[in-house]
């Protein structure tokens, strides 16, 4: 079967054939992947940015952590089940397993990164890290749980949103998934600025986000101080630090982008002016069925996040397009 690897540490991906998966133990199953997006952690990934070393010890592997299928083999009660897969693998034995659960783990391992993903045809997972989806749900809008549940983590972590000025410094997929998270939550005024993202900002307009701004585009500036909560999602440190001078007294910043390197605050303001600096990251297990609802109570919104779809055979010219930012979310249809 096709698949998209990570063969080496260095910049590059390979589309390559490979021997189809069967699962090594009887907890786990056999998923036939039905649509799998391709995420800013899949770009870090094949331009091997700093941060992913430790997979280097795992390649070659198949990429993809951001997917849905139908179950064919494994446990009977499993089998023919349309699932979504959580890409975060837990040990069952650290001290965190044993005191808080899946949610504790600190031995993790990530289908896509350290085990083979899902831009394959199939793939096999934990049994346990399936989570069952409707099955009149578009097998694309199943394959956004994954992203969605980091956005509607990053909204849980800022706190009460209801009747606050927000602002969202980013608009990719968890961006732009933070809005729809924090309207959802009472949020009062929502603006969403970019730099040079024409096409994502665009997209966030159509989902009804009438205040968008663009660094690079000439539009007004963002207003110092005249935001209650700041969520950023670029994952550039310099973002990160200048987002502390537009943060109202008393608000809170939530850091949901990964960094490759060091940002830096102004502790002193933050002190003085009773600043908050939160990290999102993975949702807690529960948060999946949420979202899951959410998708499923209001599909074609969060449709509107995916901008192409392509097959699998197609994969390379789709992180292209995420490169460039000419594309929100790619699904690959394998």
């Amino acid at each position: 079967m096709l698949a998209i690897r990570k063969a080496a540490p260095e910049p590059g991906l390979l589309r390559q054939e490979v021997v189809p998966p069967a699962p090594a133990h009887e907890d786990e199953v056999l998923v036939r992947v039905e649509a799998a997006g391709i995420c800013g952690t899949d770009l870090h990934i094949a331009d091997w940015s700093a941060g992913y070393e430790a997979m280097a010890s795992a390649m070659p592997v198949t990429l993809g952590h951001e997917f849905a299928g139908r179950v064919e083999r494994g446990p009977s009660d499993w089998v023919g089940r349309r699932v979504v897969v959580r890409p975060s693998v837990t040990c069952g034995r650290c001290e965190g397993c044993r005191e808080r659960g899946e949610d504790g783990c600190t031995a993790r391992t990530g289908i896509g990164i350290r085990r083979d993903g899902g831009f394959a045809s199939l793939a096999s997972v934990p049994a346990r890290n399936c989570v069952a989806v409707p099955e009149g749900l578009d097998p694309e809008l199943a394959a956004l749980t994954e992203p969605m549940t980091v956005a509607a983590q990053a909204v849980a972590r800022a706190g009460a949103v209801a009747g606050k000025r927000v602002l969202v410094l980013g608009p990719g997929p968890i961006g732009l998934g933070v809005a729809l998270f924090a309207e959802r939550a009472g949020a009062a005024a929502l603006t969403i600025a970019g730099r040079d993202d024409a096409a994502r900002l665009a997209c966030a307009r159509a989902l009804g986000f009438a205040d968008t701004r663009d660094a690079l585009a000439g539009d007004a500036p963002l207003e110092p101080a005249g935001y209650e909560v700041i969520f950023e999602a670029t994952g550039v440190p310099e973002v990160a630090s200048a987002a502390q001078r537009l943060l109202a007294p008393g608000g809170v910043l939530v850091i949901c982008g990964i960094h490759a390197r060091r940002a830096s605050f102004d502790l002193t303001a933050m002190v003085r002016l009773e600043q908050s600096v939160v990290g999102s990251y993975r949702a807690p297990v529960a948060r999946w069925g949420e979202v899951v609802v959410a998708i499923t109570a209001t599909p074609e919104r969060f449709r509107q996040l995916i901008s192409h779809r392509l097959p699998l055979a197609e994969a390379l010219d789709g992180f292209a397009l995420m490169r460039s930012r000419a594309a929100v979310k790619v699904m690959l249809r394998p």
